[in-house]
């Protein structure tokens, strides 16, 4: 299968593109954690020269913030600060370095025995409905946590739900290019009605000078955030390993074995505590910028540096990250709703298309305690160091899958 060669501007221009592509999920991920979306540009962009380079320029995907972590990263913020956060993001990375270690030493079965779809499956699907009361609060005007009223709820739903509809109408009837691009429409749909609405105040996008430093973050490291966020990575690092399919099923070959599983996690580890180190999310790889990929058949890895190197250059336009900043919460609400219910899916189709067999009492056991727990709110520990949430059902699903006698036969697929 023969991609289309592109070289100089055009090869820039067409970096252009991925990065529209990936734009909306990109800064929406900071933006809903506190963040600073200009940091997560630049995060972005350095994440994705290091995986190039990890990878010897193999691979036609580019990294950016991880929806994964959304959920820890508020808990882990409220809890311990923005620090100590980073500090916990620092070590999920290198689990995913020790992971690529293990696949190293042993091949790419040791992750498919530890972590078959049985125990991804509902692990992903508590990502998603997880969150579902945050994008509700925040789609009727509320903060995240439904404490505080930010704008009034007739206003607040006019402009979710208008975000909410554009994002499924470019994302079911768009054509080409613009199918790629719902979170981005709806953004900008969104944006729009804030400012008709009068619910936007430009006043800090005056402000702010034309190009400045983003505001980094340096990581302090705590043992209890740490022991928090290292489960959290075992989900990303299976929607990683699903990304590197899909890119291979696009472009025709099998990246893992060349240029291997192994160097495709380092890589992916080396970026997320590299990012962590800065103050900017945990990145992963982005299945809108491989569907991008194969729309226009343009495999050349040098397209991703160029939209890594106009993702940095971004990242110092001041203004433009003031009006980041600024995007109405009923705005990333109504977006969030479609994109939470989609991670379930995502998680519900991993049991689906490998066919698990949930008729089977350890299968059923090990998806409907893992589903309990998370969505529950199950606590396992002391108030000073416990596991909660997505950790928790990591570490519960693989325990569980582990000790409960029988093997189910669905593995995850290695070509």
């Amino acid at each position: 299968m023969q991609g289309v060669e592109t070289s100089g501007w055009r090869t820039a221009l067409a970096g252009s593109q991925m990065l529209f592509v990936a734009f909306g999920a990109l800064v929406l991920m900071p933006l809903i954690t506190g963040m600073d979306p200009s940091v997560a540009l630049f995060t972005a962009g350095i994440g994705t020269l290091m995986f190039q380079f990890t990878t010897h320029r193999q691979i036609p995907v580019f990294l950016a913030s991880s929806f994964a972590f959304i959920a820890p990263i508020l808990y882990s913020n409220q809890t311990w600060g923005l620090p100590a956060t980073l500090g916990g993001l620092f070590a999920a990375g290198v689990v995913y370095i020790l992971l690529s270690l293990a696949v190293r030493l042993r091949g790419p079965g040791f992750i498919q025995r530890l972590l078959p779809p049985v125990v991804v499956g509902p692990v992903i699907m508590v990502i998603g409905l997880g969150l579902a009361s945050v994008a509700v609060n925040m789609a009727m005007g509320k903060t995240g946590d439904g404490s505080a009223v930010l704008i009034d709820y007739p206003i607040a739903i006019i402009i979710s739900m208008a975000s909410l509809a554009t994002t499924i109408a470019v994302a079911v009837l768009a054509k080409g290019i613009f199918r790629l691009v719902p979170i981005l429409a709806g953004v900008l749909v969104g944006y729009s009605l804030s400012w008709a609405f009068g619910v936007v105040d430009f006043t800090t996008v005056g402000e702010a000078s034309w190009f400045s430093i983003p505001q980094f973050v340096t990581p302090e490291f705590h043992l209890a955030a740490i022991l928090f966020m290292l489960p959290v990575a075992i989900a990303p690092a299976i929607e990683h390993i699903g990304d590197v399919l899909a890119i291979g099923s696009v472009t025709g070959k099998d990246y893992l074995r060349k240029p291997g599983l192994q160097r495709t996690l380092l890589g992916d580890g080396i970026a997320t505590s590299a990012a962590a180190c800065l103050g900017g999310p945990p990145n992963t790889t982005y299945s809108e910028v491989t569907g991008a990929v194969m729309l226009t058949r343009n495999f050349n890895p040098m397209v991703m540096i160029w939209a890594a190197v106009f993702a940095i250059g971004l990242a110092f336009v001041s203004k433009f990250g003031a009006v980041l900043l600024g995007m109405p919460v009923p705005v990333m609400g109504g977006i969030l709703c479609l994109l939470f219910g989609s991670i379930a899916v995502v998680g519900m189709n991993t049991l689906i298309r490998h066919q698990v067999d949930l008729s089977q009492p350890r299968n059923l056991c090990i998806v409907s305690v893992t589903l309990v727990f998370g969505i529950g709110g199950m606590i396992v520990g002391s108030a000073e160091v416990n596991l909660q949430g997505i950790s928790l059902c990591g570490v519960v699903a693989i325990i569980l899958n582990q000790l409960l006698p029988g093997t189910g036969e669905e593995t995850l697929p290695t070509a």
